[in-house]
């Protein structure tokens, strides 16, 4: 063979990076002596280090038999110590807890610590698999993607063997930074897909392995996996034709475009969907899911058929971000960028009149109003939940990570995150408007019981950030105000009410909710705000970095959180989550009338229900 090219170089060397730091489980007396026997051999044939010491936290896994009894070593131990603990020939065990390290340390430690089945070329012990994950789902806080890359494909292309017994050795590792490769890929295919470091990285190490496979036969079967992994990198559809339930989602997800008027363009992910605000007041707006490709004659269409005005009589202004206003016209696209829309969209009439003035006490608000008594409050509650699961089930867990750690910017890996939490919002002002657009005292008092009945059957249906949400609008200081309104309410539904609000009671840490959810069986939906707090509690309460090593410790309890998306999504669409509601429910559901102005609600409250 002629010979070959190299890989990149490491942006560090080899020589120059630190240990990572283990933490050893305690053992009995007999085994420690022996351990230590064995690294004070090891120590004198070693050159000694001068590095300082370090303080890390304790960590380590918890296995299945349970450790509650066993006396944890103490959490600071200088580098010499460390370094004994290498230089010792005991292998590196399950026994281990990486707890800091550089980020190619860590790396190397997780290559050197998979066990791969030799014929299914799986992992066969459940903390490497952990420790897996934890590496994949939060790896971009300490190094970047092309960094990755860059390393992995120097971990596969280095030369460390000599001799016959060592070239084997050589063949475990390349299929060990392939197994990891596969993992990575499959983990994280929908944010690794637009990224040229991962197309070239991809490309390079299909050239390598293919120049491998004279030397090492073995690795046919890792060439063709990795030739898969690499079409379905440059080819983004291909990916859905290879799953018959990814086919599912899509399917679901096109009918129900369809149904609602607007054209099918894909999965959430790949058409870039986006919750949009069309304000027909000032202080009010429909929102609405939509394309980031859609055109301002789309949204009219769709204003026009909510309010029941002649699309004819309406046009769409974009109110800039310095004041101005651009009137769009029917084939403009809405979202230039396709993340942000040109301004502030108004809907208004072509003299430039508002389309619907919410302190009108008219007979269109109480239409409006009497509209949603008449809709089933199973089939409101199967409608939100549909909609929420078609964002939920796009959400990443990586998607969390990127949003605790890149809090002050926006990124766009987490999409899908932001609309989930922009829903929340949005269901919880939509109950508000309801009930205060609504004049009627008896007809308000029928509305209260229907949110109340909607709130119990999302919770039903393990749709638990859309039933936070109801509760929460009901609670909102310019609902709760309603005296007058709140004691006509029947005694069964203020019990019913007091029983569900004990669910979102925040004492000892939300226990009530933690201990009702889980024991819901998946698939369910979480308190997404909820959740995001206890990762920022992680994050804020734990240091990323220990004298410049990576404190992965905290990594993998944000990982242990994050993981919950995963297991929450496990199966929906086998398990019926995903039900069929009424077309009527779907489109008032899909269409919601928000007021978003805190003030704009609380004079709405006081009109109807002034002050004593």
């Amino acid at each position: 063979m002629g010979s070959r090219p190299q890989p990149p170089n490491l942006r560090q060397e080899e020589s120059g990076l630190l240990h990572a730091a283990l933490v050893e489980q305690e053992e009995d007396e007999d085994d420690e002596e022996g351990s230590e026997e064995c690294s004070s051999d090891s120590t004198s044939r070693a050159e000694p280090l001068t590095m300082p010491t370090f303080d890390v936290p304790y960590f380590r896994y918890i296995d299945d038999e349970g450790t509650e009894g066993e006396e944890e070593w103490s959490s600071s131990r200088s580098l010499s110590s460390i370094e004994e603990d290498l230089s010792t020939d005991s292998v590196v065990s399950d026994r281990y807890v990486v707890v800091s390290g550089t980020p190619e340390k860590i790396l190397e430690h997780l290559l050197n610590d998979l066990t791969l089945d030799e014929e299914q070329g799986t992992t066969q012990s459940k903390e490497s698999d952990t420790l897996l994950d934890d590496f994949l789902l939060t790896y971009p806080v300490f190094m970047s993607t092309s960094d990755l890359c860059q390393a992995l494909l120097g971990h596969y292309c280095s030369k460390r063997y000599k001799g016959k017994e060592d070239k084997k050795e050589a063949l475990e590792r390349k299929r060990k930074v392939l197994h990891l490769v596969s993992q990575w890929v499959s983990l994280c295919s929908d944010f690794l897909r637009e990224d040229e470091h991962v197309k070239l990285f991809m490309k390079s190490l299909c050239r390598y392995v293919l120049d491998d496979l004279y030397e090492h036969p073995a690795l046919e079967k890792d060439v063709r996996e990795l030739q898969q992994l690499y079409m379905l990198q440059r080819f983004r559809h291909t990916a859905d034709e290879y799953s018959p339930q990814r086919k599912s989602k899509v399917l679901f997800h096109q009918l129900s475009l369809r149904e609602n008027g607007l054209q099918p363009r894909g999965t959430q992910r790949e058409s870039k969907e986006v919750l949009c605000h069309v304000y027909i007041t000032m202080d009010s707006y429909l929102s609405m899911k939509a394309q980031a490709g859609v055109e301002a004659k789309e949204l009219l269409q769709v204003v026009a058929d909510r309010m029941e005005v002649p699309q004819g009589e309406l046009v769409l202004v974009a109110v800039t971000y310095t004041g101005g206003r651009l009137l769009l016209q029917p084939h403009d696209r809405v979202f230039p960028d396709s993340s942000r829309p040109v301004g502030r969209l108004h809907v208004c009439r072509k003299d430039l009149g508002e389309v619907l003035n919410p302190f009108t006490d008219n007979s269109e608000l109480q239409q409006r109003t009497a509209r949603l008594l008449s809709l089933n409050t199973w089939d409101v509650a199967v409608a939100l939940t549909n909609f929420d699961w078609i964002f939920f089930d796009s959400v990443h867990e990586q998607e969390l990570v990127y949003f605790t750690f890149n809090r002050h910017g926006s990124s766009r890996h987490t999409v899908a995150l932001e609309l989930l939490l922009q829903r929340c919002d949005e269901v919880q002002l939509w109950v508000m408007t309801e009930v205060l657009l609504c004049p009627q005292l008896c007809k308000r008092v029928q509305l209260i019981k229907k949110f109340i009945k909607i709130a119990a059957h999302c919770k039903a249906q393990r749709n638990i950030n859309c039933f936070f949400a109801i509760i929460m609008g009901l609670n909102a200081a310019a609902v709760s105000r309603l005296s007058q309104t709140w004691e006509k309410i029947p005694g069964k539904f203020k019990k019913l009410f007091s029983e569900l609000e004990t669910m979102t009671d925040p004492s000892l840490n939300h226990k009530a909710y933690r201990d009702s959810f889980k024991k819901m069986k998946a698939p369910k939906i979480p308190f997404i705000p909820l959740l995001l707090k206890d990762i920022t509690f992680i994050h804020e309460g734990n240091k990323t970095f220990h004298d410049n090593l990576v404190n992965f410790g905290k990594l993998h309890m944000i990982a242990d959180t994050v993981r919950l998306i995963r297991q929450c999504q496990r199966d929906h669409m086998g398990n019926g989550i995903m039900q069929k509601s009424s077309l009527d429910v779907r489109a008032y559901i899909d269409y919601l009338h928000i007021i978003d102005n805190q003030q704009t609600l609380f004079e709405l409250s006081q009109r109807l229900e002034p002050r004593a």
